[in-house]
Order: C-alpha cells, then sequence, then structure tokens
C-alpha cells in the first residue's frame, strides 16, 4: 500500500462514506522519522505527547500516533492513523471528542504495554481514565 494516497473511506463514529480523503497507509521504506515528514506535507502532524503532564504518546521513530483535521462538503473530518515499524493504520471521525477518544485509546495502549511511559495510577481500561488523561498536553506561558 502507498503511504499516503486519496481515497473513500468510512468514518467510525457516523459510518458515512466520504470520498477523495487523505489516508495513510503502511511505510516500509524508512524510518519513522521520514515518514513524519512526509506525511507533514499532507496536512497531518505526529502528536508527541497527550495528557495533562505531557506523557509520551509512543516511542519514537518506533511508535507514533498522528492526528489531522480537515473537512469535507458537509463538515469537519478528524483522522487518527498509528505508525507501529512501517505499519499504519487510519481512522475518521466526524467529531473532535471522537478524535480525542481514539487518541487516548492509543495512548493508554502504549503507556500499559510499556511502548510510553504514563501516569502511574492508570485505570485498567482507557474508558475509564479520567480526563485529565484524556486531552492533548497544553503548555502554558505566562
Amino acid at each position: 500500500m502507498n503511504a499516503v494516497i486519496t481515497r473513500t473511506v468510512t468514518t467510525k463514529d457516523t459510518g458515512e462514506t466520504i470520498d477523495g480523503v487523505t489516508v495513510l497507509g503502511n511505510y516500509h521504506m524508512n524510518d519513522g522519522y521520514d515518514w513524519m515528514e512526509l506525511i507533514e506535507e499532507h496536512g497531518w502532524a505526529v502528536i508527541p505527547s497527550w495528557g495533562c503532564d505531557g506523557w509520551d504518546l509512543g516511542q519514537w521513530p518506533y511508535v507514533m500516533v498522528a492526528g489531522i483535521r480537515t473537512a469535507d462538503s458537509i463538515g469537519n473530518l478528524f483522522g487518527v492513523a498509528t505508525y507501529c515499524e512501517g505499519d499504519v493504520t487510519c481512522a475518521f471521525f466526524r467529531t473532535k471528542a471522537r478524535q480525542w477518544t481514539e487518541i487516548s485509546r492509543h495512548a493508554h495502549f502504549n503507556w500499559t504495554h510499556g511502548q510510553a511511559q504514563g501516569p502511574e495510577d492508570l485505570p485498567e481500561n482507557a474508558a475509564d481514565m479520567p480526563a485529565k488523561y484524556r486531552q492533548p498536553c497544553m503548555v502554558w506561558t505566562d
């Protein structure tokens, strides 16, 4: 499969079929840093950290999570892609809330399976994580 393709997708939250969406596929040519650079050219961004204290979301360059906000004629589309040593999954949602839920699910998996260091008081299930662990890291400066 090509690393970046345009195709028809079905949103995971609403089940809508949408044509002409930029989707990420497997990338076994180089390493994760090259993948990161390639996807940025298409509007995607690798998310370095997650949760209130900014825990690592993956283990670069082997495991990464990326996101995109785009739109079609109906409204916003939010994408989530995961990269694990060249194997890539990609999903789209209509709402930012569902995108954050999907990113949080990946964060929980990575934190509980040693792919990245996360909070010490993680619950057994991603759905049970407190809200402070299910949000982007916000850096405040004065």
